[in-house]
């Protein structure tokens, strides 16, 4: 199987290539491209931009997702999480932060924000009809098998 390429431009000279940190990573780390460092306050919510451009293939999308360590050691994470990057989107790549945490954040320039997952996209044909096939769970969601153990 051949592997997709996904072109890139710099759209500024901050901007840092996404990598893979590890062999086997399934994300790309996605930087900040600022020319000062930013705070983000509890509760705040901010456009970090990351100064790239890409071309994702047909059939593929861009996911971007928070990075965990990120959110567990300073509760920052991603508003739309995981965010999506269409094939056919040409703008600058933006991270939207949001710090769910109790103290401000600083982002600096260059730090890793967030993490990019090229995936495949399956698209569908949506078939109205006036019945749904039943199943055992039926309607049921939002948490109606309770919490704690089974």
């Amino acid at each position: 199987m051949k592997t997709p390429q996904v072109k890139l431009v710099r759209l500024s000279r901050l901007a840092r290539l996404p990598e893979y940190s590890t062999a086997h990573a399934a994300g790309m780390d996605l930087c900040a491209a600022l020319e000062k460092p930013i705070s983000l306050k509890p509760h705040q919510i901010k456009l970090v931009p990351t100064g790239l451009a890409l071309e994702i293939p047909v059939g593929y999308e861009g996911q971007v997702r928070p990075r965990s360590g990120l959110a567990l050691k300073q509760g920052i994470s991603i508003v739309n999480a995981p965010g999506t990057i269409d094939a056919d989107y040409r703008g600058e790549v933006g991270v939207i932060l949001v710090n769910l945490g109790q103290k401000s954040f600083i982002v600096n320039p260059g730090d890793r924000i967030a993490q990019l997952v090229i995936s495949p996209v399956v698209r569908v044909q949506i078939v109205e009809v006036k019945t749904l096939q039943k199943t055992k769970r039926g309607s049921g969601g939002f948490g109606h098998t309770g919490v704690g153990k089974r």
